[in-house]
């Protein structure tokens, strides 16, 4: 074979797989865009229920066409404390049955209208001024592009048939023996786990049985062996996460490798059960499509084995995901000390999914809230107390560290997520969740304040009167409820809350100048050291902080700013 053959067809092999790889990405990115609020129902859908968990899992990965971003995304999830290992374990599982559909896609008999699908659907994309039908032709773009890539790498693997030292040389790869299905297996995984795309793989090994180049039998063996490979993407997603994160991670990897060790010892039985339903006769022959003779019913063959073997190996699992994440917390035990999760440990693979990832970013947002409240709480409780309590103090202000991290990291984590190909509605949210984001970490800043200013008093040996005591526990309540109506808005997203927030600001106001009317005239009558007035003026005004700051909340759930 001349060397200008050989170019050429590395050219159409590798821009061919591009083009796949871009294609992929567009469709999964038009699909998440189009489906983004059914993504998030059915993330939140996820329970105990290991067949919800499951169902969860195939119908997510459907949507985005990828296994690796959907375990990537559950590792995530439980690095995040927002998934148990119970519920990850059921998801995976759901997402090995949802990632054969990329199999069926690639077996249509549509593959030689790819390049007409691409070119009308750019034009719809690019022209349209409609979101919703520029994310349809996004996603019909990519279809075509996959079609497309698929056929550009047929059309390069063709001349493979006509050179005699690659026949032999992946003869030592057939799976006659048992040996031989484990070291197609090998290869597969291999593969796979360099190119990190169980999909990417799969193209490249129907485009070889499609155009005769290795028959039927080792395209499935090395499939299998394709399925473990694609466990790396969460392996990686999981270095320096949680205990349970990677728990996660290895628990996908064991039941990949479990499920190709048991279908490898019956291979041969499998395989001709999945001749007998296709036709032994019409793997053997080739269709004409377009020019090109192509193995269609050995390409639906390999998908079939794809589907087959996963569709098994979860009906195995699934009965025992408790007893295997069991096993896992016996096998590698929690760490002494207590793990914080953050968002800093989610891989950047997260955000190719863009409406699940603005779902966990939601989720932080909700637990600074919650943390808020629970400082506020502690607060009152050393404030009614006479005596100092360094746990709680230590806990408040531990707290307000730990939100000091979060802010940084939802702003960092919504900086990436929203500078890519984001639907509107995505980038709206996170605006909002930036926004309150800050708000909330400035009024953990304030409850630390008046914290301070408390334990001033203390060491200064000064006491505050009974009346002004009584005067800012009262304040000190209404504030924290407040703060719990602004959070319970941001919790059901409640965009009607303002006018509710606005009357109780406004009441919280009024009650701050009343009280500071009333502590003048105290301070007036000479009972007030100044060091104490100071003091109580600045607690006043804190409060009235913390105020405007829910305010703020609850204007930008309100669309307000």
């Amino acid at each position: 074979m001349s060397a200008g053959l050989i170019v050429k067809m590395l050219f159409s092999v590798i821009g061919g797989l591009g083009i796949f790889l871009l294609g992929m990405k567009n469709m999964s990115e038009g699909m998440q865009a189009i489906a983004g609020d059914r993504l998030r129902k059915l993330i939140n859908a996820v329970t105990n229920n290991r067949f919800i968990a499951c169902g969860v899992g195939v119908l997510v990965t459907s949507m985005i066409q990828s296994s690796s971003v959907t375990t990537v995304m559950v590792v995530g999830m439980v690095n995040a404390g927002l998934m148990n290992l119970t519920q990850a374990i059921g998801v995976i599982l759901g997402a090995d049955i949802g990632t054969t559909i990329t199999g069926w896609i690639l077996v249509l008999e549509i593959a030689k209208y790819g390049l007409p699908i691409l070119g009308i659907s750019a034009f719809f994309f690019l022209f349209s001024k409609n979101e919703g039908l520029r994310y349809t032709a996004m996603m019909m773009l990519g279809l075509g592009m996959v079609f497309f890539g698929l056929m550009q790498m047929k059309t390069g693997f063709y001349p493979l048939r006509d050179m005699p030292g690659f026949e032999q040389w992946f003869s030592r790869f057939t799976p006659d023996s048992y040996f031989g299905v484990l070291k197609c297996c090998l290869v597969g995984a291999a593969v796979t786990a360099i190119v990190q795309s169980s999909s990417a793989t799969l193209g490249i090994t129907m485009g070889l049985v499609g155009t005769g180049i290795i028959n039927f039998e080792t395209g499935a063996a090395l499939v299998l062996g394709e399925n473990i490979g694609t466990t790396i993407t969460a392996c990686l997603a999981s270095i320096g996460a949680s205990t349970n994160a990677k728990r996660a991670a290895i628990a996908h990897v064991i039941i990949k490798i479990i499920g190709v060790a048991w279908i490898t010892a019956i291979f041969p039985v499998y395989i001709n059960l999945v001749k007998g339903v296709v036709g032994a006769d019409l793997i053997l022959t080739p269709q004409l499509v377009g020019d090109v003779p192509t193995f269609t019913y050995a390409m639906a063959g390999i998908a079939l084995s794809h589907t087959g073997f996963n569709l098994a190996n979860v009906l195995i699992f699934l009965p025992f995901t408790t007893i295997l994440a069991k096993l896992l917390t016996g096998i590698m035990p929690d760490k002494t000390h207590k793990e914080i999760p953050h968002l800093k440990f989610l891989d950047i693979r997260m955000l190719d999914t863009p409406a699940i990832g603005i779902q966990q970013s939601r989720d932080k947002i909700l637990y600074m809230g919650k943390s808020i409240q629970k400082m506020l709480s502690r607060l009152k409780n050393i404030m009614v107390s006479d005596r100092s309590d360094d746990k709680a103090e230590a806990k408040i202000f531990h707290r307000e560290e730990v939100l000091d991290i979060i802010q940084k990291e939802v702003v960092e984590f919504l900086s990436n997520l929203l500078s890519g190909n984001v639907p509107h509605n995505v980038m709206n949210s996170g605006r909002m969740q930036l926004r309150m984001a800050d708000e909330y970490e400035s009024i953990s800043d304030y409850i630390t304040s008046i914290l301070k200013l408390n334990l001033k008093i203390r060491k200064s040996g000064l006491k505050i009167s009974e009346e002004g005591k009584r005067e800012i526990l009262d304040l000190h309540n209404h504030v924290s409820d407040y703060v719990a109506l602004i959070n319970s808005g941001v919790r059901e997203d409640n965009t009607t809350i303002l006018p509710k927030a606005l009357a109780r600001g406004d009441a919280i106001t009024h009650l701050v100048k009343e009280y500071r009317s009333a502590h003048l005239g105290r301070v007036e009558t000479g009972h007030i050291l100044p060091l104490k007035s100071l003091i109580f003026t600045d607690m006043l005004s804190s409060y009235r902080r913390i105020k405007d700051h829910a305010l703020n909340v609850a204007e930008t759930l309100a669309g307000e700013k």
